[in-house]
């Protein structure tokens, strides 16, 4: 028997914030039964690779709980974190929409994630047939690709301990609970978010310290409101006068 509703095919959903809710109803509004029945949900522990570059896309994903990253190895042999997802998007819908056979980036789990896996025929043939979807899919890809532009941009300006602010800052707005932001991972994942070597890592974090920027509490890193404004100056102030 076919799903009747996205809650049935999508159980976890009832667990998961408001806005997450609303975001896979919005994206998956009108889907057809046939699609709701090619639904795979697979749960992830953290720091998985599930998805390598260069490898042949055939399946979408969609992150159910959790949060990934994209990372890119080509740099130097550095890992560079390049943008991190916690919303839904189709991993693998750029791919479908560029007319591309091989994923373009490795996506790993930050977190534990629970996540929606659709073959990339039953996609397709969903994109085919739904000019909404089509047109929904479109504007994710372009918000994407917007975003990672932008982003790279601001680091040819940034250099040292401001491509931290400007990373921790990032960070507290997609991140922060209740007023605080408490940096997981340790400071190798700083490093590869930033691209920046430990070394000028645990310099840049000493100074944030020193200055009141950030606190340190054992091995973690917290960050509350009024020093992600003071970390948020740092980068307009560099990005204002280049």
């Amino acid at each position: 028997m076919g799903y009747k509703t996205l809650y049935e095919a999508l159980p976890f959903l009832k667990d998961v914030d408001k806005d997450r809710q609303e975001q896979f109803k919005e994206y998956f509004k009108g889907a057809p039964l046939w699609l709701l029945d090619s639904f795979q949900i697979e749960e992830m522990d953290k720091n998985v690779i599930f998805v390598r570059e260069n490898a042949p896309v055939d399946n979408i994903y969609f992150i159910g709980k959790g949060t990934i990253e994209a990372i890119d190895y080509r740099f130097c042999g550095i890992t560079y974190e390049f943008m991190r997802f916690d919303k839904v998007y189709a991993m693998g819908g750029m791919e479908f929409i560029m007319d591309l056979d091989r994923y373009r980036t490795t996506l790993r789990t930050v977190t534990k994630c629970t996540v929606v896996k659709i073959p990339k025929a039953i996609f397709e043939r969903w994109m085919s047939s739904d000019i909404h979807a089509l047109k929904q899919e479109a504007k994710r890809v372009g918000e994407y690709l917007l975003e990672d532009g932008r982003k790279g941009r601001a680091l040819l300006f940034l250099q040292g301990s401001d491509r931290l602010a400007m990373l921790l800052a990032e960070r507290y707005e997609r991140y922060a609970r209740n007023g605080v932001l408490r940096v997981r991972g340790g400071r190798q994942s700083l490093a590869n978010g930033t691209g920046l070597c430990l070394k000028t890592i645990n310099r840049a974090v000493k100074k944030f310290s020193e200055e009141g920027m950030l606190t340190k509490e054992g091995n973690q890193i917290l960050i509350d409101y009024e020093q992600y404004l003071a970390l948020k100056k740092i980068v307009a102030a560099v990005m204002e006068t280049e």
